[in-house]
């Protein structure tokens, strides 16, 4: 999952070496929450207007992640 996210964003923004997602351990759920963090002035290209672009990125990753059987979250910061 991990690896599919940082393709997804590096595809967006300008500064593909500030791209980096960390994820934490599964909780008391079975959910994995990645964090996706990128450049300052690259935030706006991955959130989109109105959230439109994180919106499909979490859709892709959420898809991916129960072809596999797992449950996650995608946070951008």
């Amino acid at each position: 999952m991990e690896q599919l996210l940082i393709n997804i964003a590096r595809g967006l923004v300008e500064d593909k070496d500030a791209v980096r997602v960390y994820a934490d351990e599964k909780n008391e759920e079975g959910v994995v929450v990645y964090h996706l963090s990128v450049a300052a002035e690259d935030t706006g290209r991955v959130i989109g207007k109105q959230g439109r672009i994180a919106k499909a990125i979490r859709t892709v990753v959420k898809a991916a992640a129960t072809r596999t059987g797992e449950k996650v979250i995608v946070e951008i910061d």
